[in-house]
């Protein structure tokens, strides 16, 4: 979808510094009236000219897409092309059955992915908002797509900000912004233009689309829709965001092109050597096609794909929805988590966490959250007069509300956390308003830092203040002192506080001053000769499940790093809180850091010990995931905001909060949490890395096989013999005695170790030098005891080629059975390890001898398959034959074994 850009005719001269502009400039810039609005005939003018007021988001994929998306493999291309050369030559029952194996991978692939991609269509679908308006000098509510540069907008607390706003009027108004600027605490504003250079953080004048209103009420005029709003911006620069291709995808990509190349090679050399030889040239086509099946692992896509299908299915039961099948495998190669803060590593929920005044230090008591009276080396305090007193101003001044049942809490966050302290410690909202009513509200104001309530008493009228310490304690002259007494708050009184100010900020709180004045008469209020009380400690706390998370990571090898938009000091006590690191963290704001492509040796440096980056844009977190991708790293990123989007595109694998995250950020993430729990990335860590041992065991298991296959065709033509296997029998070999050991292999549970280790080398392939020296000793060890079989049925039991060959199959097929036991880690034991007690191997070999038993005993079966059932000498030759791999393979585990334990033992 095209966006229109604002007509200037229509919707004034558009300017990109509204905040400069006086309230009567804008709304002389926009032609609209404060009182009036606009026209519905100009409004419906604009809204022609600029289009509606949305974010394109992205296009879901169609079911075509989703299934020519499970033919995107080097490895099933090689499949149709091995199946188009098969019915070229007349041999349609190849052909016919490779055709089977595609169409059975696309069904699995389809299924699992067009399930995956409603989900998360579901999970994306945003309510339709709409917005109070003034249009022709009436109050009215329209659709939010419906809204226009220049129209007048009404909000009040628990909107929704559907357009970037300039404000015209404000009222005690705050804002939550932290969606787009990470900021966690609302941010206060008013009418006042600001300097045009002044970052968006700061300008107290503006209202942006996708924030909230968390108290007060505003007026605004419409300045920006759509993509022109910074929203809309950020979600501009998600799209130039290019995500790069799993670990998994590159590394299976690598070892298809490996395989193609091999197949070539080997399919020419021995039929050119066989032609040389004189061979039937219709028997070397044969042969060539035996060759070419044997060297495509056919089960290699359907077994990946099912295992991590599977890995999906158990990450949506521990809430995590993902999007692509290979982002299951991604978390378990990662080296690097990015992550915000707010809503992420905390709560995102300030609790009124302890008060500090005259009589002590209050702390909030865990178990039914009242405040315990405290002062260090001392008894505890049983005069709470001063408690109440500061409980009181709390009530009082402040302008949130408590919900009664399903009724949702309404207000500023940091207004909340005081009633609910208020009201654990008996003081109750509604019974402090009744017997002291409000006469007179001034409003918080960003000047000023404070806010008052003047309320009638028993005694007259009490006018209570709370805001800032450091403006609190300017306005007061006195303080309220042990047991009632009042003191001069002199010179040593304002270190003190000061001192306790900074105290309980450096433990990461937000602090609060309160004080209190007796009147005459409500007109008396002025911010002067208060009586201060005490200081309020507000703690943002961190989500209970973080540090064990974090403890996880470190173990596993994986470095955890903080970016936010908060402050330097705030973000530092929240990564202490949740022991990001054993030690001192390191910050950088974001101010205080240059583009990295113009970072000198030593600025790089800096960068790559930073465990907190403060205050970062949404452009410096994409240049800063960017940098660590080039640097080699594998790189997740959790977030939950607007400002997250860009970076969670960008990332090897984007982790996005369902519960608090935006809408553009769940867009962006290849990984959704339902719960917005820390702990489920660290399961899906362990899923990853589980899958990703899975999938070596059964590349290396599929590929020893087909190599074994490839060394009894190979092997017979270099001797002259006649070929010991046909096409078909090797393709029902890698459908039957491939396929299910090798799925069961891809779905095992892993050892419980797999956390205790750094993460793997991502540019390392998946089949890495020692494999392929396993791979090779397995494969010729299989096919020495295949050839082997064929040539004693020959020479020994007397059997003609034909029979000798149904000899040579079962003995490759029994082989191949037996061998899942040789993909046992050497490090487990000899007949208790990761593969005997997984269940689906035995289901799989039990099912893989039924099909077997059962392709002899059927008569088309076994007509098609060139088969007879073998006599008893030859089931003892099959049998013994079949097991000198598995015992070859189980002398080298226990050699490997033995030499990792004398390794450990040095270490």
């Amino acid at each position: 979808m095209t966006h229109k850009r604002p007509d200037p005719h229509h919707a004034g001269v558009l300017t990109s510094v509204p905040h400069a502009l006086s309230v009567r400039d804008i709304t002389a810039l926009y032609k609209t009236s404060l009182a009036e609005g606009l026209t519905s005939g100009e409004a419906g003018a604009r809204l022609a000219s600029v289009g509606p007021n949305q974010i394109t988001t992205k296009k879901p994929k169609n079911a075509a897409q989703v299934l020519l998306h499970q033919f995107d493999s080097p490895v099933v291309l090689l499949l149709l092309a091995a199946a188009v050369i098969a019915l070229a030559f007349g041999e349609w029952k190849e052909g016919i059955a490779i055709g089977l194996v595609l169409v059975l991978n696309a069904i699995i692939g389809f299924t699992t992915e067009w399930r995956a991609a409603r989900s998360m269509e579901a999970l994306r679908k945003l309510g339709n908002l709409t917005t109070r308006l003034r249009r022709d000098g009436r109050s009215v509510l329209r659709p939010a797509v419906d809204i226009v540069p220049g129209d007048i907008v009404v909000l009040e607390g628990g909107d929704v900000v559907t357009a970037d706003l300039r404000l015209l009027e404000a009222s005690n108004l705050a804002i939550d912004e932290s969606a787009l600027t990470g900021e966690s605490l609302a941010v206060d504003k008013s009418t006042a233009a600001v300097a045009p250079d002044c970052p968006i953080g700061d300008r107290s004048c503006m209202a942006f689309k996708g924030t909230s209103v968390s108290r007060g009420s505003a007026i605004g005029v419409v300045v920006a829709t759509g993509v022109n709003t910074e929203l809309g911006r950020i979600s501009e620069l998600v799209d130039t965001a290019t995500p790069e291709r799993s670990p998994l995808e590159r590394q299976l990509e690598r070892l298809s092109g490996q395989l193609i190349k091999f197949t070539f090679v080997v399919v020419a050399a021995l039929g050119a050597l066989g032609v040389f030889k004189g061979g039937d040239p219709f028997l070397m086509i044969e042969a060539s096609i035996a060759l070419a099946v044997a060297a495509i692992p056919e089960g290699l896509p359907v077994v990946a794909t099912m295992a991590l299908a599977r890995g999906m299915w158990r990450m949506a039961r521990h809430n995590a929805l993902i999007e692509r099948l290979s982002a299951v495998e991604t978390l378990g190669a990662t080296t690097v988590i990015f992550t915000d803060k707010t809503g992420t590593l905390t709560e995102n929920n300030m609790v009124l966490q302890r008060i500090d005044c005259a009589d002590g230090a209050y702390v909030l008591a865990p178990d039914d959250g009242r405040f315990v009276a405290q002062m260090p080396g001392e008894s505890a305090v049983t005069d709470r007069a001063c408690l109440d007193d500061i409980l009181m101003a709390s009530v009082l001044c402040n302008n949130a509300e408590l919900g009664d049942g399903e009724a949702k809490h309404t207000g500023d966050p940091l207004e909340q956390a005081l009633l609910i302290g208020a009201q654990a410690n008996g003081m109750s909202q509604q019974e402090c308003q009744a017997r002291h009513p409000r006469r007179l509200e001034i409003a918080f104001d960003s000047t000023t830092k404070l806010m008052a309530s003047v309320n009638q008493s028993d005694g007259g009228l009490v006018m209570w203040v709370k805001g800032a310490p450091e403006a609190v304690l300017k306005a007061c002259s006195k303080m309220r002192g042990p047991e009632g007494a009042l003191l001069a708050l002199d010179g040593e009184a304002l270190a003190f506080w000061n001192a306790r100010t900074d105290e309980m900020a450096a433990g990461g709180m937000r602090v609060l001053a309160v004080a209190t004045r007796g009147l005459a008469a409500a007109e008396d209020a002025e911010y002067a000769g208060l009586t201060f009380l005490g200081l309020l400690g507000l703690f943002d706390p961190p989500r209970e499940e973080v540090p064990l998370a974090l403890e996880h990571c470190r173990s596993a090898g994986i470095r955890v790093i903080m970016m936010t938009g908060d402050h330097a000091v705030t973000a530092r006590n929240i990564s202490k809180a949740v022991t990001l690191t054993r030690g001192e963290p390191v910050v950088i704001e974001g101010a205080n850091m240059p583009p990295v492509a113009e970072m000198s040796e030593v600025e790089l440096e800096r960068m790559r010990r930073a465990d907190v980056f403060a205050r970062v844009s949404p452009a410096q977190k994409l240049e800063l995931i960017t940098a660590y991708q080039k640097a080699g790293h594998i790189v997740a990123m959790t977030g939950d905001g607007v400002n997250d989007a860009p970076a969670l595109k960008q990332a090897d694998i984007g982790v996005a909060m369902g519960l608090r995250g935006t809408q553009v950020a769940r867009e962006a993430a290849a990984m959704v949490l339902r719960d917005d729990a820390f702990g489920s990335i660290v399961a899906a860590i362990h899923e990853g890395r589980v899958i990703f041992r899975n999938i070596q065991r059964f590349v290396g298991y599929l590929l020893s096989c087909n190599l074994g296959e490839i060394l009894v065709i190979g092997g017979a033509i270099l001797v002259g013999l006649p070929l010991p296997l046909m096409p078909l029998q090797i393709l029902f070999l890698n459908l039957v005695t491939d396929v299910f050991p090798a799925f069961a292999l891809g779905v095992g549970e892993g050892r419980d170790n797999v956390l205790n280790r750094p993460p793997r080398d991502p540019a390392k392939p998946i089949v890495t030098g020692s494999i392929w020296f396993a791979i090779v000793f397995q494969s010729v060890s299989i096919a020495a005891a295949t050839l082997a079989a064929f040539l004693v049925a020959q020479s020994h039991l007397g059997m003609p080629p034909e029979a000798a060959v149904t000899v040579s199959f079962l003995t490759l097929a029994f082989a191949q059975l037996w061998h899942v036991f040789n993909m046992r880690d050497p490090r487990s034991g000899l007949f208790l390890n990761e593969i005997t007690r997984n269940g689906f191997v035995w289901g799989a070999l039990a099912l893989s001898t039924v099909s077997l038993i059962a392709a002899l005993a059927i008569p088309p079966v076994a007509e098609a398959l060139d088969l007879n059932m073998p006599d008893a000498p030859a089931w003892v030759l099959i049998l013994a034959m079949s097991l000198v791999p598995l015992l070859l393979g189980q002398i080298a585990k226990v050699a490997l074994g033995l030499r990792y334990s004398a390794r450990q033992a040095a270490a």
